[in-house]
């Protein structure tokens, strides 16, 4: 028979049961924290107390700063404390207390690393002191990461005939748009405007393929380079520095001034120059004999120690006709230069002696000549000068252009006023340069010799008049330019004389070489 308030029996728990559970379960709960917390109290002081020592020893080499340990280890044990390898580095940030516990955090600790690589130490500021450990390899390198300059590569080639620099990017494969912004940049890349066959070109480029520059080349001294700097293009003309150096030549007269300067190793633009600076003295078309010598100390330019050029003459001799002519440059205090003979006169007369260069007489002053077209006696009150049709001719001083015209005598001529004394003519012109009224300086090309007019064949006839007289302009007294100013006296024969003396020495040494080889 089954009771109707039969009930199981439910089994009892010592711990919970129901009647033990108020009055157990706490009090055992309660000894279990206390005793979790007193254990995590003691490991935590054990470890407090051992960082602490190293942290003081630290601070008490150098209380400035507190140094942040690095430790190598992931977890260290309290016995190990002592004996761990460390690494220091300081590092002063001024950051506030916030920015520094901010920092101090495993999940901001990339915020104190300004600079990619870079291992941020320690924090110092006046409030705040944090350290902060990181962990570092053995290997690992501490300099703070610096940003490079990314690098170009160069390539270069030579401007072909016909190019021009759009051509050149084109060839190159290199953008439209940047030779666009390049020309746009200013005055120095005007050069690009007229480039020259046989010079060097060069292009660098980034590693993205990208055009980081260009050079061009001008000539062995001067170099154009632009380079995009910060997203913009930027210009600059380069200049090497030119060292000067003197020689010297002499050379002896056999069959014309320009053979016997080659052969004493003149360049014809020397010849040319000493030509010029003699030129009022000397008619190198008629004056000229076997036997003249001259000597000259000239500048030589040297670029990385390789000649590029030849500078100025400094001082020449020419001995024309058993007559002995000297010249020396001076530049003065007010910078103005010109070439003086040794008693500071000056080489430049009003008039040259001759108005073109290097050609032959194929007719000279006569009063009596026969002429060859009239057949008759008409006198020839100036002298022809025979050369190449189109060869310039100069004005032989300065003056003012009084007729410039054409007749059937004359052909297309030149009347030039130099004052109120004198007057030049200069006929038979193929193409006049200048006009009538216009004012012309001395060396000016006012015309090209041809054979216009009432003539035999292609020449210049020059007439030069002295108060409406004509005189010979092979004999007639030119009028001389101004000497060394009083001013500049001293300070001329200061300045001349040791190169004068230079120029004594090696023309007596010239002279002592020819008479031994005779």
């Amino acid at each position: 028979m089954i009771k109707n308030d039969y009930k199981p029996r439910k089994l009892s728990n010592p711990i919970f049961s129901k009647k033990k559970t108020i009055s157990r379960a706490p009090i055992i709960m309660a000894v279990a924290a206390i005793g979790m917390v007193g254990w995590g109290i003691s490991e935590y002081s054990t470890d407090e107390s051992a960082l602490e020592q190293v942290a003081l020893q630290d601070v008490s080499e150098n209380p400035e700063t507190i140094h942040a340990e690095v430790l190598q280890d992931d977890v260290l044990q309290t016995e190990e404390v002592q004996s761990v390898q460390k690494r220091r580095f300081a590092l002063d940030l001024n950051l506030d207390d916030d920015s520094a516990r901010r920092s101090s955090s495993p999940n901001n600790s990339a915020k104190t690393r300004p600079v990619e690589g870079a291992k941020v130490a320690s924090i110092d500021n006046e409030d705040a002191r944090t350290n902060i450990a990181l962990d570092l390899d053995d290997d690992t390198d501490l300099t703070p990461a610096l940003i490079e300059e990314q690098p170009i590569t160069w390539q270069s080639s030579r401007i072909k005939s016909g190019d021009s620099t759009a051509r050149v990017f084109q060839r190159h494969k290199l953008s439209a748009t940047d030779l666009h912004n390049i020309m746009q940049v200013g005055k120095p890349t005007k050069t690009l405007e007229r480039i020259q066959a046989g010079h060097v070109f060069e292009y660098g480029l980034n590693d993205d393929g990208s055009l980081a520059g260009i050079r061009y080349h001008i000539d062995r001294l001067n170099k154009l380079e632009v380079l995009k700097v910060d997203g913009k293009w930027q210009a600059e003309t380069h200049t090497k520095d030119v060292e000067l150096r003197q020689a010297s030549a002499t050379g002896t007269i056999t069959s014309s001034l320009f053979l016997a300067g080659k052969d004493a190793g003149l360049s014809d633009s020397l010849v040319m120059e000493l030509a010029g600076i003699f030129g009022w003295d000397i008619d190198f078309i008629l004056d000229i004999r076997s036997g003249d010598r001259f000597t000259v100390i000239f500048e030589e330019k040297y670029v990385d120690g390789d000649k590029y050029t030849n500078g100025n003459i400094l001082a020449a001799e020419f001995v024309n006709q058993g007559k002995s002519y000297q010249a020396v440059r001076y530049t003065d205090s007010q910078g103005n230069t010109e070439y003086f003979n040794e008693k500071g006169l000056s080489m430049r007369k009003a008039f040259l002696r001759a108005p073109l260069d290097f050609s032959y007489v194929s007719s000279s002053f006569n009063p009596k000549r026969f002429h060859p077209v009239l057949k008759r006696v008409k006198p020839h009150r100036g002298i022809d000068y025979a050369a190449p049709i189109g060869t310039p001719v100069k004005a032989a001083g300065d003056g003012k252009v009084i007729q410039s015209g054409y007749d059937k005598y004359n052909g297309h001529h030149v009347f030039i006023q130099h004052g109120q004394k004198y007057t030049t003519k200069y006929l038979h012109f193929t193409k006049r340069k200048v006009r009538t009224g216009q004012r012309v300086k001395q060396g000016q090309v006012i015309g090209y010799l041809g054979r216009s007019g009432m003539v035999t064949g292609a020449h210049l006839h020059y007439e030069f008049l002295v108060n409406g007289v004509h005189r010979n302009p092979k004999t007639v007294k030119l009028p001389d330019a101004a000497p060394v100013r009083k001013s500049e006296r001293d300070r001329f024969f200061r300045k001349s004389g040791p190169i004068l003396e230079q120029l004594q020495t090696r023309s007596m040494n010239a002279q002592i070489q020819v008479a031994e080889a005779e």
